[in-house]
Parts: structure tokens; sequence; C-alpha cells
């Protein structure tokens, strides 16, 4: 079962079945954050530029919200199934536990291919959507923001529409809109940067140089750039990176030993993050298969793409070089495949703690929106900073005292915020 098939909610659910089991907890705690306090279901009916009308599926599920209102993306994706949006909700539920912020955790999503969409019919989708949810969202609810193939641009339409049926303005009631427009300076470095600054941590903790370190990255998204980005700012070397094939409907991996360089691969990639194959074998990139970003002989591997991509299968391609493993993704490793690498004595940072910088600057924005003020980007980018390592090093303090790893103490420490809130407000 452990394959790219493999379902996440199981996976997300036998995570905090760990957790609960190292701290102990009674059966209806478990029960209640075993499962969503809330899940909406719908059929959004789109008419298509030519006339006709398909049916697209909606979800929002919202996890848990005794610690604030639910925050989480929204995924436009033709594969994305219910219990991807249960797992991301969970997921999103630590996460914003272990960056210790005031929320709790939802997802969203729409079975569909935006690929295949006009702007004119993703933007009646993006509506469609926000019709579907009005009730159950809002800034002091549930607050929705950008995710897989979803972007500022959708977001401001989402927002519009929201808007238009409560009647009022609220800034703050969608997250990752377009700076000028309610959005947050450095909302799109936020993730990536979050990931390289727990990186930059992990290293220290390590005792090895950024100079020194070499990456392989997963995915070329905005997680993915922004974290190659800061990477080699910090004087680290990334010699391969993947990247989803629409054309061919697969990934591919481009290899490039002396490092790649970001703004040439950024000058022949489309707008959903698919570089260009022939333009980059033009560039001297030796192009390889999907997994291959797996198997290189560098420091640090980052998987920046989607859920269940490190498996029993394929884990054993990880080099012995491999030092560090940053979870950029949610959910990257399955159950499985994480009981060979803590084996291996492979440095792993948890998704929910190595890739928080997004929601950690969501909440930022939806701080700004609600005061209508905005922060300069250094500012913006030195809170997250601060947010990033403190959140870091409370884990790994609280791994070292109890003599854990960096992804069970992640999960204890922030399975057990969420549990207090829940006994604080008496619902178990």
């Amino acid at each position: 079962m452990d394959d790219h098939s493999f379902n996440p909610f199981i996976s997300a659910q036998q995570q905090f079945d760990h957790a609960a089991s190292i701290l102990d907890l009674d059966k209806a705690t478990c029960d209640l954050l075993r499962n969503p306090m809330r899940e909406h279901h719908f059929s959004i009916p789109l008419r298509m530029d030519n006339g006709t009308v398909q049916i697209f599926r909606g979800f929002r599920v919202q996890h848990n919200d005794a610690r604030g209102p639910v925050k989480g993306g929204v995924r436009f994706h033709p594969m994305e199934t219910i219990d991807s949006v249960r797992a991301q909700a969970m997921w999103l539920t630590w996460k914003t536990a272990v960056a210790d912020l005031p929320l709790g955790g939802g997802k969203g999503g729409v079975i569909c291919d935006p690929h295949n969409l006009s702007l004119g019919e993703q933007e009646r989708l993006c509506r469609g959507w926000v019709r579907q949810i009005f009730r159950d969202i809002g800034p002091e609810v549930d607050i929705p923001a950008p995710d897989l193939m979803t972007n500022a641009q959708h977001m401001l339409w989402m927002l519009d529409e929201y808007e238009v049926l409560a009647g009022g303005r609220y800034p703050g009631a969608f997250t990752g809109k377009p700076v000028g427009m309610g959005g947050s300076l450095g909302r799109l470095e936020s993730t990536g940067y979050g990931v390289i600054i727990t990186v930059r941590e992990a290293l220290k903790e390590l005792s090895l140089s950024p100079e020194k370190a070499t990456a392989s990255v997963q995915g070329f998204g905005h997680v993915s750039r922004y974290a190659i980005e800061l990477f080699q700012q910090m004087g680290g070397t990334v010699t391969c990176v993947s990247s989803w094939n629409q054309k061919h409907n697969k990934s591919f991996s481009y290899l490039k030993k002396d490092g790649v360089q970001l703004e040439e691969l950024l000058d022949i990639t489309d707008s959903f993050g698919g570089i260009n194959k022939e333009k980059a074998q033009d560039l001297g990139y030796e192009i390889l298969d999907s997994d291959a970003w797996l198997e290189q002989e560098v420091d640090i591997l980052i998987p920046a793409a989607m859920e269940n991509q490190i498996t029993s299968k394929n884990v054993a391609l990880i080099k012995p070089s491999v030092k560090i493993l940053a979870e950029g993704a949610n959910g990257p490793t399955t159950p499985d495949a994480i009981l060979k690498i803590n084996a291996r004595n492979i440095f792993t940072i948890p998704d929910f703690l190595a890739n928080a910088g997004g929601v950690t600057c969501s909440y930022f924005e939806q701080v700004q929106s609600n005061m209508n003020y905005y922060w300069e980007k250094e500012e913006v980018l030195s809170k997250l900073d601060v947010k990033m390592t403190s959140a870091y090093i409370a884990v790994s303090n609280f791994a070292q005292m109890n003599n854990l790893n960096l992804r069970d103490a992640a999960y204890v420490i922030s399975v057990d915020r969420v549990v207090r809130a829940c006994h604080d407000r008496g619902w178990v």
C-alpha cells in the first residue's frame, strides 16, 4: 500500500496516533482530533466559454478551530481527493500550532485542471467556489489562501465575490492576495524562505557550513524557487530540480552539477512551474527521470512538490551523502519511508515545521489587512525569520531534552497545544 496511491489521510492519522501515544491522550480527545470537525462537499456549475455547463466537485475541510479561525489553502488539481484535503487540513492544525499562531487548520480544493481552463473560466470557478461555501468562511471563521495551482489572482476573485455577497469590505477574509490589493510583501517568498531558515538552523546544529552544502529540490513552484534563492544567497549550491511537464504528463529532473541557475530556468518556465524540457537541454541541463532528484550525491534533499513522493519503493535511492531532509511539501514522505529514513539517521525537518513560513506570513497578511496598515518587505521577512527560528529552536530543544527525533518532538508540541485549547474550552 506504500506507493504513490497511498491514502494521505490515513498517513496523517497514523502520525497523530503516534503523537497521541507519546502524550497518552484519552480516547475522547483522540476521537476529536483524528477527524475533521466539519466537512463541506459541493458541486460548482460552471458555464464554459463555448456555452456548455460543466459540474466541478469542490471541498472545504475545517479540521479544528480550538486555537482560532481556520486557515488553509485552496487547491486546484485534477487528482484532488477528499482524503488529500482532509490530510492537508489536519497538517495545517499542527502547523499553525507548532508556529504558535492563533489559528486552526483547514483546506479546500476543486477537482479541475486549470491548464485546461481559460482565465474567464477560472474566474467563474473561483466565484462559484465562494458562493457554495460563503456562509462557512470569513475573517473570524475560516480564511482561505492560495495553494497548489492557485495564485494571488484567484484569491482576489474569491475575495471580490465574498465582499459582493457580504455587502462590505473584508480584506482579511482571504490571504495571498496581490500586493496593493490587500496582499503582504514577502508572501511569495515566505514558504520557501521558511524552509531554508530551518535548514540554516539544522546546519548549525550539525556543525555544517552552508557555503559547502549542496542540495537537490523536487518541484519548481514558488516554494522551490524561493528556497533555491535563499539557499544560494547563503552560499549553498543546488545541483538538481524536478518539475512537472504538462506536455509529457510526467515530471523530469534537471541536473547541472556545478549548480542550477535560477534566472535562466525561470525564463523557460510556464505559469504553473513547468520547465521547458527542450530549452533546458539547450542550456546544458541533463534531463533525467522523475525520481532522479532523489538519488543525487548531495547534503540536503528538499521535496517541495506534492504528498507521498518518498515511499518505501524509492527511499533506497537516497545516497549516503544526504544529511538533511527538509520537507518543503505537505506529507511528502510516507510512514514506511519515514521509518527507513529514521533508521539511517537522516536528520529530518518535518513538513509542518519546515514549511510553516507560508501560513505564518498568511497570518501576517491577515493581521495587516485587519489593521488596514502594511509593513515593508524587510519587516515581514524579519518577523518571519524570528518566528521560524524560535519555532525550530523550541522543537529542537524539546527533542534533545526528551530523546526524540525532530518529527516526533514537533508533533508532540503541536498536538499538546491543540489539546490544551480543546480542554480549556471544555470540549473534552
